[in-house]
C-alpha cells in the first residue's frame, strides 16, 4: 500500500511530529510537511527525508494560516493509496487527497478547547477583537474540511471526547507510540526530570515555583518553543522565575533525552488537560515514577498510586507534597512503570494503525 502523511510544521519535534516520523518510518510512508528541521529530525532519531510543499512563516497566525491554504492545494492524485493525516493544521490536505484517514492529536486546542484559556493568558488585550474573528473563520473553515475526511483515529479517549462535542464526528482510540526498548532504568543522580514545549498551558511556572520551595532536590526542564513573539515572552518569563535548583535545556537529541531519563529521580508534568502525553510514558518506560495533574490523558495513561501521583487541582504546594512523597522511595514504582509503558510500544500502535488503514 502506498501511504503519504501530512504533518504540518517539521521545525519543531514534539510529540505530535514523532507520532507522523513513526508513521513513515514503520508504515514506508512519505511524508508531507511546509518547514522542516533535518538536523533536528536525525537527532530525535529519525530520518530527515521529508517532502516540502512551500514555506511558511515562523509566527502565527500567518503560520498557520498559509500551511492551511498550501495543504488545501496539495493534490496527490493517483499517487498514493491512502493518505494519513497527522497535524491539526494540515486537515485541508483532505480536500484533494482521498482516501484518507485523520489522526487526531486533538482538533486545533486554540480554536476549541483552549479557547477561553489563550484568550486570557496568551492574546494581549488590545488583540483579542482580531483573535475572535480569527477563531470564528477558522472553526468554519474546520468544520468544511471536515466533511472530506473519511474515517478517524485519535490519541486518547480524552481527544475522542473533543472530536464529538466540537466536530460531531465519532472516532476510534488508538493512543500514540513510544520505542520502549530505547529507555532504560540507571543510577539515579537526584534531579528530577521535565519534557514539554514551553508553552502557556503546559504551566511550567507551576513547576518552578515548586521547586524553588525546595531548595535541596533539583529539577532539568528540557523545553523548546517556537520563534514566535508569546512564545518568546512565555520563555523570558519562566526564565526570570528559574531557582538556581532548576536547569533549562533547549533542543536536546533523542540520546541525551534517553539519558536524562534514565537517570532522572522521577518525572514531573503539569499540562493542563493534555490530549494524551507521550513523555509520561517514556518516563515510566524508563522505570521512573510520573508526578502529574489528575486531568485529561494523563488519566489513560497512569496509574495512581502505582506508577506515581495524579494531583487533583494541581498547585504549587500539592504539587511539592507529591515530589516529597514519591521522592521517599522512587525504587517502589519501577516494576509497575514498565509493565505499564509496554502497554503503549510502538509495535501495538503500527498493528492497530495498519487494522484501522484497512
Amino acid at each position: 500500500m502506498r501511504l503519504a502523511v501530512f504533518h504540518n510544521f517539521l521545525d519543531n519535534i514534539g510529540g505530535a511530529e514523532r507520532v507522523g516520523l513513526t508513521l513513515a518510518r514503520e508504515l514506508g510512508a512519505d511524508i508531507y510537511s511546509t518547514v522542516a528541521d533535518p538536523a533536528m529530525i536525525r537527532r530525535m532519531g529519525f530520518s530527515s527525508r521529508v517532502r516540502t510543499i512551500g514555506w511558511v512563516p515562523k509566527g502565527p497566525p500567518l503560520r498557520q494560516q498559509l500551511a492551511l491554504a498550501r495543504f488545501r492545494r496539495l493534490d496527490l492524485s493517483g499517487a498514493y493509496d491512502r493518505h494519513i493525516i497527522d497535524g491539526d493544521w494540515a486537515i485541508s490536505g483532505a480536500v484533494n487527497n482521498r482516501p484518507n484517514l485523520w489522526y487526531v492529536h486533538s482538533p486545533i486546542r486554540e480554536i476549541w478547547d483552549l479557547y477561553r484559556y489563550t484568550r486570557e493568558n496568551t492574546v494581549p488585550w488590545y488583540g483579542r477583537p482580531a483573535f475572535d474573528l480569527w477563531v470564528r473563520y477558522n472553526r468554519r473553515l474546520n468544520r468544511e474540511y471536515m466533511k472530506h475526511v473519511d474515517s478517524i483515529v485519535c490519541n486518547s479517549e480524552n481527544t475522542r471526547q473533543r472530536v464529538r462535542r466540537y466536530l460531531g464526528r465519532e472516532a476510534e482510540v488508538i493512543h500514540p507510540p513510544v520505542d520502549t526498548k530505547r529507555f532504560s532504568c540507571k543510577t539515579d543522580e537526584g534531579y528530577w526530570l521535565s519534557v514539554n514545549r514551553l508553552i502557556t498551558h503546559k504551566r511550567v511556572e507551576l513547576q518552578l515555583k515548586a521547586f524553588a520551595r525546595m531548595p535541596e532536590r533539583r529539577l532539568v526542564i528540557v523545553g523548546s518553543y517556537e520563534d514566535a513573539f508569546h512564545f518568546k515572552r512565555y520563555a523570558r518569563y519562566l526564565e526570570s522565575i528559574r531557582p538556581p535548583n532548576v536547569t533549562l535545556l533547549s533542543r536536546v537529541g533523542l540520546p541525551t533525552l534517553v539519558g536524562l531519563y534514565a537517570r532522572c529521580t522521577g518525572f514531573v508534568t503539569t499540562s493542563h488537560d493534555e490530549d494524551f502525553g507521550m513523555t509520561p510514558i517514556e518516563a515510566m518506560a524508563s522505570g521512573k515514577p510520573v508526578i502529574a495533574p489528575d486531568e485529561g490523558g494523563y488519566r489513560e495513561s497512569m496509574v495512581d498510586g502505582a506508577t506515581g501521583r495524579l494531583i487533583p487541582a494541581i498547585s504549587v504546594e500539592r504539587l511539592c507534597d507529591a515530589v516529597r512523597e514519591v521522592g521517599r522511595d522512587p525504587g517502589q514504582y519501577r516494576k509497575a512503570c514498565e509493565r505499564q509503558a509496554k502497554r503503549f510500544d510502538t509495535a501495538v500502535f503500527i498493528r492497530k494503525m495498519r487494522q484501522a488503514l484497512r
